[in-house]
């Protein structure tokens, strides 16, 4: 796996519509779905369910397979655990302080840092 495939996954899915598409034919397992029923299903035109299929076969998401007049998708969910094994990887890589995740980790929010060094505060009425 590589940077630029799992880039495009999550580019991918950065669509509601994709995700929800995604989730439809992982639910549908190996049988997968025609294109005609995934239109159904998510209420949208065909025009549009073929848009966006057409980029999750660029993302490797969907693979799809003629059966007669039909095209049959199904999940890529193979690719998928690539994917996330791809990052959880790079994830690990950060706790070791490896690597860009490493390098930005203690500049998140909520991380820790190093105190700040502070003058001590100035008495405003000094005792005499």
């Amino acid at each position: 796996m590589d940077r630029s495939s799992a880039l495009k996954v999550f580019e991918s899915l950065g669509s509601s519509l994709r995700l929800d598409l995604f989730c439809l034919l992982v639910q549908a397992g190996d049988e997968g779905c025609v294109a005609g029923e995934i239109a159904d299903a998510l209420e949208i035109p065909a025009t549009n369910l073929s848009f966006h299929l057409k980029g999750m076969l660029g993302a490797n998401l969907v693979t799809v397979r003629q059966e007669g007049r039909f095209l049959r998708y199904r999940a890529n969910v193979p690719h998928m655990l690539r994917v996330l094994a791809f990052v959880m990887e790079n994830c690990a890589r950060a706790e070791a302080g490896e690597g860009a995740c490493g390098r930005l980790r203690g500049h998140a929010p909520g991380a820790s840092k190093a105190p700040v060094a502070t003058n001590p505060p100035v008495a405003t009425n000094p005792a005499v």
